[in-house]
């Protein structure tokens, strides 16, 4: 530090006594002859340097202490104690570059910045490559929304289950930060599974196309145990039989709408539901609810969109009403009234809303 001295005559008057213009100006000269030979100084020296700094750079100019937190933010070996201050200061332009990258910066110090500074702090701290399930915690509890999206899009940021589980909290209002959690590769199965259950159809759908294949897999099996958990409790039926049945008449070309009518007319149920979830393509379970209903209307929408005719349409209805209940004749005909006043394209657009429930 001899050399320090030489070039700045009275330098520890100035350190001590010096006007804060000054200070600013040796703060810069003394931070110049640092980054001269930087990656050579020893650690006592780097010490040395961290003990002058500290008590100049505050009074630097505003420009001047950007200048060097950009500067020290990038070097393995910057003054500890200095990179700490420029880190809490108050002007994020200042503290922003170093909360962002410096490697110097702790854990704790991080969580303690965390906890007591701003957003603008926080949203800094999520830029930075790993962030630690301590520093998340904090992030997910304190940061508005631009700072959850940023933590949950950063690939090098790690969640506690209870991080986790936070973040899918504030995701059921924010689409955005939805589609963010829902790309991330160490999402659990059970955490995808939570984001599902209180996500928006239209936001399912989105998810859906922009994850990988792996991922879009996952998807379908989490709505589907989140479809199946849906189902009214009380025992389930057993389609095993019907869809080995069913499976037989597609590969032997003869699954359509003779096979459909045979099934209804003895009163197959299982047989029929299976039957009609092959040839619209609404995943069986969800079928079996809907039909399940109190209500036959989900026959008349899928009849339409299968284009089917009135016979099956009416033997459906009458395997709807079991064996032992017979609906009247103007039930029968009110049906087929409205079965023929149904437009295809409303049919479709309803059947395709019951696909995209159960494939996103």
């Amino acid at each position: 530090m001899t050399v320090a001295t030489s070039l700045i005559p009275g330098l520890d008057d100035i350190v001590k006594r010096g006007d804060p213009r000054r200070r600013g100006e040796i703060a810069s000269a003394i931070s110049a002859l640092f980054f001269q030979d930087a990656s050579n100084l020893r650690p006592e020296l780097v010490d040395l340097f961290d003990n002058l700094l500290i008590d100049l750079v505050p009074h630097a100019e505003l420009a001047a202490r950007v200048d060097l937190a950009e500067r020290f933010s990038r070097l393995d070996n910057a003054p500890p104690h200095l990179v700490g201050q420029l880190a809490r200061e108050n002007e994020i332009m200042v503290a922003g570059p170093v909360l962002r990258r410096s490697p110097v910066l702790d854990e704790a110090a991080l969580v303690e910045i965390a906890r007591l500074k701003g957003q603008g702090h926080l949203l800094a701290i999520t830029e930075r490559p790993t962030l630690s399930t301590e520093i998340t915690d904090v992030l997910v509890q304190r940061g508005d929304r631009d700072v959850v999206r940023r933590a949950a899009g950063n690939a090098g940021a790690h969640f506690s289950p209870g991080g986790y589980s936070e973040l899918i909290k504030r995701a059921s209002q924010d689409g955005v930060l939805t589609l963010k959690i829902g790309l991330r590769e160490d999402l659990s199965g059970e955490h995808l599974k939570e984001l599902l259950d209180g996500t928006l159809d239209v936001i399912r759908r989105r998810l859906s196309t922009v994850v990988n294949p792996t991922r879009q897999v996952e998807i379908k099996r989490a709505m589907a145990a989140i479809e199946e958990a849906s189902l009214p409790p009380g025992p389930r039926r057993d389609f095993s039989d019907a869809q080995r049945t069913v499976l037989g008449l597609h590969r032997g070309g003869h699954l359509g709408e003779s096979a459909l009518l045979g099934f209804a007319k003895a009163h197959k149920y299982e047989e029929s539901v299976a039957t009609l979830s092959a040839m619209s393509g609404v995943r069986l379970p969800m079928l079996d609810r809907l039909l399940g209903g109190d209500r036959y209307d989900p026959i008349l929408v899928v009849g339409r969109v299968l284009n089917l005719g009135w016979p099956t349409v009416r033997a459906l209805i009458l395997m709807w009403y079991g064996p032992h209940r017979t609906p009247g004749d103007a039930d029968l005909e009110q049906a087929r009234l409205n079965f023929a006043r149904l437009m295809p394209s409303t049919a479709e657009r309803v059947v395709n809303f019951w696909r995209n429930r159960q494939t996103i």
